[in-house]
């Protein structure tokens, strides 16, 4: 297990992006715009609901996020892909957290629900993932988890049996 501190502002953040955090050819965060949080604020290997890690993040929103202006004109939403992408990130930072080596990617998602819109005039999301399962050995690394994104305290994003893996090559 790697000694790396268990919450990062968006310094911290923009460094994993740059690849600084966790060292080249590892796991590293999308670079702004893409990047979907602002702050990690817990994250583990073996808390949670099924005591096999968790991280929580939040994502503050202002009305001129680049989103709003193109999704949809005169009807401002955030595309609800971009919250499922804030979950695979965060799952993805996760294990390099843990200093398992290699570049993330999305494996997929069992199922996705979305009950709920990010409009202009929310505040801030909060990203919840606990690790259903998170596998390391000589041929696979991968996290399965489950997460819920909130807006403003209100469930609006669940998903279960998220993937992400982590490639060395």
């Amino acid at each position: 297990m790697a000694d790396y501190p268990t919450s990062f502002d968006k310094e911290d953040l923009l460094k994993c992006a740059r690849g600084e955090l966790f060292g080249p050819g590892n796991a590293q965060l999308p670079a702004p715009p893409m990047l979907m949080m602002d702050r990690i604020t817990d994250v583990s290997a073996d808390g949670g609901a099924h005591g096999k890690g968790h991280i929580t993040a939040e994502f503050d929103i202002t009305p001129d996020l680049w989103f709003f202006d193109c999704h949809f004109p005169g009807n401002p939403i955030m595309p609800g892909c971009l919250g499922l992408d804030g979950l695979w990130q965060l799952t993805g930072f996760n294990l390099g957290w843990r200093g398992w080596p290699g570049r993330g990617y999305a494996l997929g998602v069992g199922e996705v629900k979305l009950t709920g819109m990010v409009r202009p005039d929310r505040k801030m999301l909060t990203y919840k993932i606990d690790f259903t399962k998170a596998i390391q050995t000589r041929r696979l690394t991968m996290g399965v988890a489950d997460g819920i994104v909130e807006a403003d305290g209100e469930m609006i994003y669940q998903v279960k049996d998220m993937k992400v893996a982590l490639s060395e090559s």
